[in-house]
């Protein structure tokens, strides 16, 4: 028995370009990981410091009564936001660097690892990092493994890299339970306007992956290939959810696909939820059984307006910017909020983009000043730019970014400051 400490850092994005919600979220591949091992007889201690605003001084408390073998800090907070995370490891660093000393082996899971191992490692000071989905390397780290495809450790005076990313099944994940009082403290509903939350939400994961390859997403080193959970095994992890008090769900999926029997089952439940999608997906029926299953947030990708511009991010849209605006509008018939997303290409002419935007508004449909594309290592992005990701990826990237965008979208308050400003540096 291998005792497994999993902890979820206490974020703070002050002067970074994070994309994602700040607000807490449930830690999903820990939460995953832990399931797996608890399964295996291995005793686990979770520490969402985010969730429970926990000092450094509370998690060393926490690990010295526990006595873990094993810690494991991730790097972005939760799976929802692995493929839009923070660039820079300033958090877990600190929390690495504040729990070094209190267990033999320290553990990095996330997806600077994944796309940049060496450099994640030495940066972090931990003793391995796991590349891709993390929840099966973990169990088998628990298990007394060490050399296996999807880490990377120190060998003697060098770095090895065992193989690449790694991915699971996912398609056999039981139902999640997580503990009462993480959920009583979940108040936080993402992606949620339509209303003021009157009681708890949650996260969910009914499929993981996407079918397409669009440029500008960081998918392709963990989550990538498209699966999904059987829609009974995704409605009893929710009974379970519900029966904790709940009232809303997001569907954290790369892409949430027509599922009438999914749907059909959430119906029944007289819960809300909320999904992120591509609207060209969605046939009009569809998406009225989608309004009628509960669905009171559609977050949906269009990214650019032109038939060259959502070419140019490999969008694969079969539809015009005219039949896209249109299943908007039906979308919204059904749905309290739609949201149109769109990113700054060259493509696209900036009136234009304006007087669409206050369309769509007028349709009750809220469309974002189009977002800089940052492009984040492991998409297809930044490879046309520069290639396979090296040791110093994250910064050339953060820097390309800070020098290409004098202004930032209205998703982003703040400007960025470079990396090196944000991360504790550390000795090469």
């Amino acid at each position: 028995m291998t005792r497994v400490a999993l902890i979820n850092p206490n974020w703070d994005f002050g002067g970074s370009i994070y994309f994602g919600c700040r607000s807490p979220h449930l830690p999903l591949e820990l939460g995953i990981s832990e399931h797996y091992l608890k399964a295996a007889g291995h005793k686990t201690l979770l520490l969402d410091a985010h969730m429970f605003d926990l000092s450094l001084a509370d998690i060393e408390a926490e690990l010295r009564a526990f006595g873990p073998d094993q810690i494991v800090i991730t790097t972005a907070p939760t799976y929802l936001f692995w493929r839009c995370a923070p660039p820079e490891l300033r958090v877990p660093q600190e929390l690495a660097m504040g729990v070094r000393d209190l267990a033999p082996i320290l553990v990095a899971v996330g997806p600077h690892g994944s796309t940049v191992p060496k450099a994640a490692l030495r940066k972090l000071g931990t003793d391995v990092v796991v590349m891709g989905e993390c929840e099966a390397s973990l169990l088998r780290l628990a298990n007394g493994e060490r050399d296996f495809p999807g880490l990377c450790f120190a060998d003697g005076a060098s770095l090895r890299v065992n193989g690449g990313p790694q991915a699971v099944a996912f398609r056999d994940q039981p139902p999640l339970d997580w503990p009462e009082e993480m959920i009583r403290r979940h108040h936080h509903h993402h992606h949620r306007f339509e209303a003021e939350p009157q009681a708890p939400g949650a996260e969910v994961e009914s499929s993981r992956g996407c079918p397409y390859n669009c440029t500008f997403c960081a998918k392709e080193n963990f989550r990538n290939a498209y699966r999904k959970r059987p829609p009974s095994v995704v409605l009893e992890e929710i009974d379970g959810l519900r029966h904790q008090g709940i009232e809303y769900v997001y569907f954290i999926d790369e892409i949430f696909l027509p599922n009438a029997e999914l749907l059909e089952g959430l119906a029944t439940r007289g819960l809300k939820f909320g999904v992120q999608t591509r609207i060209d997906l969605w046939k009009p029926d569809m998406l009225a059984l989608l309004g009628g299953a509960g669905c009171v947030s559609i977050e949906a990708g269009i990214e650019s307006l032109t038939v060259e511009g959502r070419a140019a991010l490999a969008k694969n849209c079969k539809m015009t910017t005219d039949q896209l605006a249109e299943r908007l509008v039906e979308a919204r018939r059904h749905v309290p909020f739609v949201q149109a997303n769109l990113i700054e290409v060259p493509e696209d002419d900036d009136p234009i983009v304006q007087r669409w935007r206050r369309t769509m508004q007028d349709a009750g449909i809220w469309a974002n000043d189009p977002v800089p594309l940052y492009p984040y290592p492991g998409s297809p992005d930044y490879q046309k730019l520069w290639g396979e990701p090296d040791d110093f990826a994250w910064e050339r990237a953060h820097r390309h970014y800070l020098a290409m965008f004098g202004q930032f979208s209205d998703v982003q308050n703040d400007r960025p400051v470079p990396l090196e400003a944000l991360e504790l540096q550390v000795a090469s």
